[in-house]
């Protein structure tokens, strides 16, 4: 919202400087975005009228003048804008004068002959862009003013960045309101008295939509001149509004619409037919709009109609066909209101916005509509000429305003003030809020401009606001410090952090909202019942929740390769969403948090004696099982969507699966455009975060012995089978068996591989006998014959 300072002072002028004001109405909730000067600072630029104009003998380009500034005594004048004439009103620097740009006017000879100051353009003042000609003042414009009392240049304009709640203080009425509610100033509100009718032309209103349109007035308004000119202190307003005055008819539309924050407007009374309706859109109803944009509308759009047409997108913007020209001498000037959900939205769905709809969808004040037509009557007659006829009302059920009841001691505990009922009476007297006392309790009853005064908290605000923030104490919290218990048998989300840390990933934070071709690709969700949908997405790509984080990871890891990072290791922590009727706290919907990683590119950093081995299953498998040490970890085999079918395995802990790890899948390292396929592990946070309480093991003084043991199994057999029946099958003395080595190839035969065990057995009491040792070996080979039919290698 965009004003002049002295718009707003003519209606309440409170003892402040223009950025004293501009503080208090930023601490009031009405921030003030930008603070402007309307004009730079220059000086000693007067009103002049031109006599005479005679062409300069030694140039074609330019003129002599005879001016006249105020003085008595014409002064001669050299000038070269090419709109100089004899009988114009411009602005005259003075010699002596500084413009903006540091450019001082002193008396010079300009190709032989003196000239005593400068006739000015509007970019040589500083105030606009204009630089092909003098800036042309009114006829009536008072010679030798200075033009900067002239333009109200010593004027600011203020910008304000409203939030949505706050569609009152869209006009100058209600800026101003604030103002004398914070400052104490006395306002001087425009008083708008009703115009009466001296013609008899009207038009019936039909509300065929009442719960969209509640209210509407129209008038007649016949003999007008459209080609009148705008009055310059109404431009002026306008265009420190961030308006360009068009017309005169369209300009007074909107100076009402900035003045009292009703949108008004015109139509072009000979082009209507019958009555006029406020009704909805009939499905695929087309309307030619004055942006020249052409909609084919849905049945939820309100419109304005005559018997035979569509006229208007109701508080959007007007049709094309029955707008108002410079040929227009009768119109119909519609001023309503309309419910915001009614118009909420509809603007953007067809691509553009205007300053009806901005207000509209907020809410305007329907205690105003009434006096917004007459304001805008009154203006057209004065300016335009013409004849009014009567206004004509339809109304239904306008919007409820129930009192909120608002406590004195509640206000005084939210606040952390003591405030007492008379200051609050004060201040809600201030606000022009209607109120009746019950002891300390005060019923409010919210005005017809305020849309956001539902709650006691919303008569909260107000109080705080007026109060002022900066008088609010703010002292420090005081609470008992107690020191946390640690679970012993819980290891802390930040350690497992650091782990991941310490062995190369970086964390990342991903949205948990994703895209729907993710859930298809790395959770195979693809039916509409298995997606979780969003019901108003940040963005259409963004639309469902994830059930798992590999897609966030994915996404990160193609934006690292296209700025030329080689080795990504990345984790990141977070919940994912499932369907579950008997979950809570939120009924219908899991949400566990997991761990999820990746990595990519080299085992180790780049250097000379790493080899430049690419990671594989194996590295991350380690990673997971220091992330879990001392407890053992069990792998799988897995069919996962997103993991490379043959290189894929789940994660068991103490035989409960906590999460999957392997390969990205072939078709999707093709379809994100990867060299290589990346390793991605994800794994219940809540498993990691159990940790084994340390326990008392002696350790032995004695040497272990160690024997290698290599047999040859099929090749279909897993590794994990052959370790699980060892050491079920292996004695108290066997302390652990690893596998070091697999062979296939020259010496073994086809279908079949080589594995090497290495077995470390120990005892805490004594040094191992050889024959104990053998026992031990042959018990384990035995085991492998029997259960995996091993043959043992020589």
């Amino acid at each position: 919202m965009k004003f002049s300072e002295s718009w707003l002072r003519s209606l309440v002028n409170p003892a402040l400087s223009s950025e004293e004001l501009s503080h208090l109405l930023t601490m009031a909730g009405l921030e003030v975005e930008e603070l402007d000067a309307v004009a730079p600072a220059f000086n000693q630029v007067v009103v002049a009228q031109v006599l005479e104009v005679v062409k300069h003998p030694d140039a074609d380009r330019l003129n002599v003048c005879q001016v006249d500034i105020g003085s008595g005594t014409p002064q001669q004048i050299v000038c070269g804008a090419p709109n100089v004439a004899a009988g114009l009103k411009v602005p005259c620097a003075l010699p002596g004068a500084e413009l903006p740009g540091d450019f001082k006017i002193k008396i010079a000879k300009v190709r032989g002959i003196e000239s005593s100051g400068m006739l000015c353009s509007a970019k040589e003042l500083g105030i606009a862009e204009d630089a092909s000609g003098l800036l042309i003042l009114a006829a009536d414009a008072p010679v030798g003013q200075n033009i900067r009392d002239y333009l109200e240049l010593d004027d600011h304009v203020f910008e304000i960045k409203l939030t949505p709640n706050r569609a009152d203080c869209l006009s100058l009425q209600g800026i101003a309101r604030e103002v004398g509610a914070i400052t104490g100033a006395a306002t001087a509100l425009p008083q708008v008295a009703e115009v009466a009718p001296t013609i008899p032309d009207h038009r019936v209103v039909m509300l065929d939509a009442p719960t969209a349109c509640p209210l509407y007035y129209g008038r007649v308004i016949k003999g007008v001149n459209a080609k009148a000119a705008t009055p310059e202190w109404m431009q002026r307003r306008l265009e420190r509004s961030g308006i360009r005055a068009i017309s005169a008819l369209v300009d007074i539309t909107n100076y009402v619409m900035l003045e009292l924050g009703q949108p008004l407007h015109a139509f072009d009374n000979t082009r209507l037919s019958g009555a006029v309706h406020a009704r909805m859109a009939r499905e695929g109803e087309q309307l030619l709009l004055l942006n020249e944009q052409t909609l084919a509308l849905s049945g939820d759009v309100l419109m304005i109609a005559d018997d035979d047409k569509a006229l208007a997108m109701a508080g959007v913007m007007g049709g094309e066909e029955s707008g108002i020209t410079l040929e227009t001498s009768e119109l119909f000037l519609e001023s309503a209101f309309f419910a915001p959900k009614a118009i909420a939205g509809r603007a953007r769905r067809y691509g553009f916005a205007s300053d009806a709809s901005h207000r509209f969808e907020r809410g305007v004040d329907f205690g105003g509509t009434r006096a917004a037509i007459e304001r805008a009557t009154q203006l057209i007659l004065e300016i335009c000429g013409g004849a009014a006829g009567p206004v004509v009302e339809a109304k239904a059920d306008l919007p409820a305003r129930p009192p909120v009841r608002l406590r004195t001691g509640r206000a005084e505990k939210v606040l952390g003030v003591t405030l007492g009922a008379e200051r609050i009476a004060a201040i809600f007297s201030g606000l022009a809020l209607s109120f009746v006392r019950e002891g300390e309790d005060f019923l409010v009853t919210p005005p017809s401009w305020r849309f956001d005064m539902e709650i006691e908290e919303d008569l909260i605000e107000e109080i705080a606001r007026l109060v002022g923030y900066d008088n609010i104490p703010a002292p420090a919290p005081q609470a008992r410090m107690a020191m946390l218990r640690q679970p012993e048998a819980q290891r802390p989300a930040y350690r497992i952090r650091q782990m991941l840390a310490d062995r190369g990933y970086q964390e990342v934070v991903n949205f948990a909202f994703v895209e729907e071709a993710w859930e298809a690709d790395f959770a195979a969700k693809t039916a509409e019942a298995d997606l979780i949908r969003l019901a108003n997405p940040i963005a259409s790509q963004m639309a469902v929740m994830r059930s798992n984080l590999f897609g966030g990871l994915i996404a990160n890891l193609v934006t690292n390769l296209k700025r030329k990072q080689t080795r990504v290791r990345l984790f990141e922590v977070g919940r994912t969403f499932h369907r579950d009727p008997s979950a809570s706290p939120v009924a219908g919907y899991r949400q566990p948090w997991k761990l999820a990683g990746l990595s990519f590119g080299g085992a180790l950093p780049e250097s000379w004696g790493s080899g430049g081995r690419k990671v594989d299953f194996y590295d991350v498998k380690g990673d997971l099982e220091a992330l879990l040490a001392p407890a053992a970890l069990r792998f799988e085999k897995l069919a996962h969507p997103a993991l490379h079918p043959g290189r894929a395995a789940r994660v068991l802990l103490d035989g409960c699966e906590i999460g999957c790890l392997g390969e990205l899948h072939p078709e999707w390292v093709q379809k994100y455009d990867l060299p290589n396929a990346p390793v991605v592990f994800e794994l219940d946070f809540a498993a990691l975060k159990a940790a084994t309480v340390p326990a008392y093991a002696e350790v032995s003084k004695f040497p272990p012995v160690i024997r290698d043991l290599a047999v040859m199994v099929d090749q279909s057999l897993q590794l994990q089978d052959l370790l699980d029946g060892l050491k079920t099958a292996a004695p108290a003395l066997v302390k652990d068996v690893q596998l070091f080595d697999v062979y296939v190839g020259k010496g073994v035969p086809e279908n079949k591989k080589s594995l090497a065990f290495r077995i470390v057995m120990q005892d805490t009491q004594r040094t191992l006998l050889d024959s104990e040792v053998d026992a031990a070996m042959q018990q384990l080979v035995s085991c492998l014959e029997q259960a995996f039919g091993a043959q043992l290698r020589a």
